[in-house]
């Protein structure tokens, strides 16, 4: 067969990932989707010249995503890395790694991620909403939604799960938003690396000699144990950090600009503030948004058939979730509508199989309080700015905005 690539032959193929389309900010790139209409897996280029596939589809995504033939170790020769790997190699955390080693580790932080635990921490969240809610107030009648709600809420929350003091948040949220730059350079990224890696080692050491009842004490009486090193000790932290309010600080600024650009969804959700109007709302939004729009990295350890294309052992491969979570053929003719009542809960913004999000009950508990308490709290809530003015995140791995100019 003649095979496909996302803008046509090899030499005329753009890079992945392709640009979005002016005066669509919350769309997948329109050549995504090209190539979504065109087959299910086509060839795409990167930044070094080498030529992965791209799975465009919902089905096949899923499929792949729980096929033990697919590799998720970024050392491995193929692997489309989206940015240099530092010269000798890097030190990954779990999530990157193929069982049994990825297993093993998962399972020592996955108990506080349990839904019954976070569902404990749940009236904790919502006070702390409510106070970051109260200071807007006190500070008169507009703000950044970024930096006054959307950062500071899921940073309060990881803080207090790991064990991290929140006075060193500056610090922390710094060094993370370097090393999800795609256009960082390898050293910049690397230093950033080693300064959170240097001062969770230092935090580790700390909690040997004053363990609490967190995640950091947990993994200090682990590395004591000899179950973890103090490099993989440290590497978890670094995961569990950035994941735990990057992604989440994102997911909340974008979802929150979406529904106000979308009063009719955002009156939905008004007019039956219960709670599971809004939950539904969280899933459909992380449907609509899927902020990981850079593809989830893979390689292919044997040959693997989809559709009319074998993907061949040692060849690289890019999960486009953006794309599959607005798959026409799972979602209907309406699936680039953002439609709160609908039910998404099939979406892949959090991966799918053994992979998938470690920390998604947090994510939706602290998105299901966010949306509800700026609804319920801020019913004049307004964007401030033109869309078109407004700083997205285009440059990053994982896509929000820099900041969100608001009023009430």
């Amino acid at each position: 067969m003649t095979e496909q690539t996302l803008l046509g032959a090899p030499d005329e193929a753009a890079l992945f990932p392709a640009a979005r389309a002016s005066g669509c900010p919350f769309d997948p790139p329109p050549a995504n989707r090209e190539a979504q209409e065109t087959a299910p897996v086509v060839r795409v280029n990167l930044w070094d010249g080498t030529r992965p596939w791209l799975v465009t589809r919902y089905d096949e995504q899923r499929r792949l995503l729980a096929d033990p033939r697919i590799s998720a170790n970024l050392m491995r020769p193929g692997y489309p890395s989206p940015s240099p790997i530092p010269a000798g190699g890097t030190t990954a955390s779990f999530i990157l790694m193929d069982d049994p080693d990825h297993m093993r580790l998962r399972r020592m932080v996955t108990a506080p991620f349990a839904i019954r635990r976070i569902g404990a921490m749940r009236p904790a969240t919502q006070a702390i909403s409510d106070r970051l809610v109260d200071d807007m107030l006190a500070a008169g009648s507009s703000a950044d939604l970024v930096e006054s709600f959307a950062l500071p809420l899921p940073s309060l929350v990881i803080s207090d799960l790991l064990g991290v003091p929140y006075d060193d948040h500056e610090f922390f949220q710094r060094n993370s938003k370097k090393i999800i730059r795609r256009d960082a350079t390898t050293e910049e990224r690397s230093a950033a690396h080693h300064a959170l890696s240097a001062y969770l080692d230092d935090l580790l050491a700390r909690k040997r000699r004053e363990p609490q009842e967190d995640l950091f004490s947990d993994l200090a009486r682990r590395v004591d144990g000899g179950d973890l090193t103090d490099q993989q000790a440290a590497n978890m932290g670094v995961l569990l950090l950035l994941a735990g309010h990057e992604t989440t600080a994102n997911m909340i600024a974008l979802g929150t600009l979406a529904l106000l650009t979308h009063p009719d969804q955002a009156e939905v959700l008004r007019a039956n503030p219960d709670p599971a109007p809004i939950a539904a709302a969280v899933e459909e939004l992380l449907r609509y948004l899927t902020i990981t729009h850079t593809g989830m990295r893979r390689v292919a350890t044997e040959d693997i058939d989809v559709g009319d294309v074998t993907i061949r052992a040692g060849e690289g491969v890019i999960l486009a979730t953006d794309i599959g979570n607005r798959d026409p053929s799972v979602w209907g003719d309406h699936a680039d509508d953002l439609d709160v009542t609908r039910d998404a809960r099939r979406h892949v913004a959090f991966g799918f199989g053994i992979h998938q999000c470690l920390g998604q009950p947090l994510a939706r508990m602290e998105l299901q309080v966010a949306y509800s308490t700026l609804l319920r709290r801020l019913p004049g809530l307004r964007v401030t700015a033109p869309l078109d003015t407004i700083p997205f995140k285009h440059e990053g791995n994982v896509y929000g905005v820099h900041e969100l100019p608001v009023a009430w």
